[in-house]
């Protein structure tokens, strides 16, 4: 593996070889293969994943972890030892040390004696009733609300760490890193940590870190993957997988192995950048980071440089993802085809809500229309919507004798009826409850390969400073007058901007950022929270807060409430946000005929 000699003469370069639990099986053997790397990280844990890891642990008390990690490593391993390469992993996912074992089985069967280590500490569940009577109330990110006011019973409970403790790991000569719910970003900042000798104070450097890591955490999406800007990306049916080369003072340059599929550009990072974030201030266990300090330097040949990125003290408080069950779920999808087809769905909406009072026990009924039906379709698919029926409830009432009872609608509604697929059970529906937990409060401890258990001081040691309270929507900027004495015209607003969006929780994030930087003032004068509720006619109701990041020429929204109390128990359709932009992007405005023409 890389020796002590290498680090502090070079740039540490990390790769990422997983963005989520069932990304590319192939990814890690081909970043390992490919070498030139110093650490691979993988990052298998979201809010949805803590809820099925946390379902499949009750069945089986030695899994809880992300299974398919395995058979990445067993792929992957011969590779990683030839070419010098640690890995550094969240796939512990509730039970870090069963995959830490796990791991070390495989390896001694391919003939191996690598170093595995693992970190535990994130895991609360089982002190959730002690750190309650201590005055940790867990209140909710965004509300306040105490977690004793939540109706539902938890089944995991993870607070995010920071990455201190892989930074050790590393330091005593693991080769291997298993952890459980680490940040996403801190997967990059702990090898950076231990590459560097960077300490605690060291705010700059390590919120550099958390923009490189917060930039390739989700794998080709920095490559070209679910950008706006698609159609200019080369070989995206196979987008190679990031690397971030970190310098001392944290600046970085994410590229990509030469000869893979997709781009690195300064859109593609500026993507990654805004995705999935709040206001500019990002906080994380080991820094709060300035995203809105970052400046972006193409080089050239998928190669970005991020710099300037300023720190500050990490927050008192750390946030806690708290899952649980909220009940049964279900949906059936229907055809209207051809005329009336308000009538029709009107028809249906009647008899979905007489079953709901006839039957009992269904909280929440959605009915959507997807699609539009064109006047005199030349096909019958052209003269088809799709009509989506969500139930949610107890299993008796959602689960198959709802949908069975939609299913005999076939010979006695609306002409034309059919359903795309036979009745289903349905599922049990996960809910969400991001809390917030004092670090001092967590035991972040190192188990290191030789049985050795170090514990992490927590990044704000002293508790002073940073605390994360919910915050009130912020006063706009200024208005900067738009350009004068041009024509105005209507346009997709996508013809001028890119966008990239995600869930938070309940809550969508939604970032748009110039494609030319000459319509920045324009962007910024006229993409106001008013016309994004004009433009994005759902959101009206909600709370939105705009953030502007003027370096990336870019503004920040965050819609709160826009997923209800998360995506895994949501009835929205698209359920984390992801085509949220996307919409926003064909709506149309009017703009200036010089920025269209540019």
């Amino acid at each position: 593996m890389t020796s002590a000699s290498e680090r502090g003469l070079r740039p540490l370069r990390v790769g990422n070889c997983s963005g989520f639990y069932g990304d590319r099986a192939s990814a890690m053997a081909d970043m390992a293969r490919a070498g030139g790397i110093d650490v691979l990280t993988g990052d298998y844990l979201a809010e949805v994943t803590m809820l099925i890891l946390g379902k499949a642990l009750t069945k089986d008390s030695t899994k809880g972890f992300a299974t398919t990690f395995l058979q990445h490593l067993d792929a992957a391993l011969e590779h990683l030892v030839a070419n010098r390469i640690r890995l550094v992993v969240n796939a512990g996912g509730l039970n870090p040390a069963g995959l830490a074992a796990a791991t070390r089985e495989l390896i001694a069967r391919h003939g191996h004696d690598l170093r595995v280590s693992h970190i535990e500490g994130d895991d609360v569940f089982g002190s959730l009733d002690g750190l309650r009577q201590a005055g940790q109330y867990l209140p909710h990110l965004t509300s306040g609300q105490p977690l004793s006011d939540w109706p539902h019973q938890p089944l995991t409970a993870n607070a995010y760490l920071g990455g201190f403790g892989i930074a050790r790991a590393l330091h005593n000569g693991a080769d291997i890193v298993v952890t459980g719910r680490v940040t996403d970003a801190s997967l990059v900042v702990g090898p950076a940590a231990w590459w560097w000798g960077w300490t605690p104070d060291d705010h700059d450097a390590l919120a550099g870190a958390v923009a490189a890591g917060h930039v390739i955490e989700c794998g080709p999406q920095a490559t070209g993957g679910n950008f706006s800007g698609f159609r200019s990306v080369p070989d995206l049916v196979e987008p190679g997988f990031p690397i971030a080369e970190i310098a001392a003072d944290g600046s970085s340059v994410i590229t990509k192995n030469p000869g893979t599929g997709g781009v690195v550009t300064q859109d593609t990072v500026t993507a990654q950048l805004l995705y999935e974030i709040g206001e500019p201030a990002y906080l994380n266990p080991d820094v709060t980071a300035h995203l809105d300090t970052a400046t972006l330097t193409d080089l050239g040949e998928d190669r970005v440089r991020i710099s300037g990125v300023r720190g500050s003290s990490p927050p008192r408080t750390t946030k806690v993802a708290i899952t649980g069950v909220g009940g049964w779920t279900n949906s059936v999808i229907l055809a209207l085809t051809g005329t009336d087809l308000d009538a029709k769905a009107a028809l249906v909406e009647r008899f979905v809500h007489r079953y709901g009072e006839a039957a009992g026990g269904l909280a929440a009924v959605a009915v959507e229309r997807i699609g539009r039906a064109q006047p005199d379709p030349d096909t019958q698919n052209a003269g088809t919507e799709l009509l989506r029926i969500t139930v949610q409830g107890t299993q008796q009432a959602a689960g198959r004798a709802f949908s069975s009872r939609v299913i005999e609608l076939a010979l006695s509604s609306y002409p034309g009826l059919y359903s795309l697929g036979p009745p289903q059970p349905g599922s049990a529906f996960g809910v969400y409850w991001p809390a917030l937990l004092d670090q001092r409060t967590l035991q972040h401890t190192v188990h290191h390969y030789d049985g050795t258990s170090e514990i992490i001081a927590p990044g704000n040691p002293d508790g002073a400073g940073g605390e994360v309270v919910p915050q009130a929507e912020p006063a706009l900027a200024p208005s900067v007058p738009a350009p004068r004495a041009d024509e105005l015209v209507v346009a997709p607003l996508g013809e001028i901007v890119h966008a990239r969006s995600g869930d938070k929780g309940g809550d969508a994030n939604l970032g748009v950022w110039v494609r030319d930087r000459a319509a920045w003032d324009w962007l910024r004068s006229t993409l106001t929270i008013d016309e994004l509720r004009r433009l994005l006619p759902e959101t009206r109701a909600l709370e939105i807060s705009r953030h502007e990041l003027p370096n990336l020429g870019a503004v920040n929204f965050l819609v709160r409430g826009l997923l209800g109390t998360g995506a895994t128990s949501t009835l929205r359709l698209d359920s984390q946000a992801k085509a949220l932009g996307e919409w926003l992007r064909s709506r149309t405005i009017k703009v200036p005929r010089s920025l269209v023409q540019s």
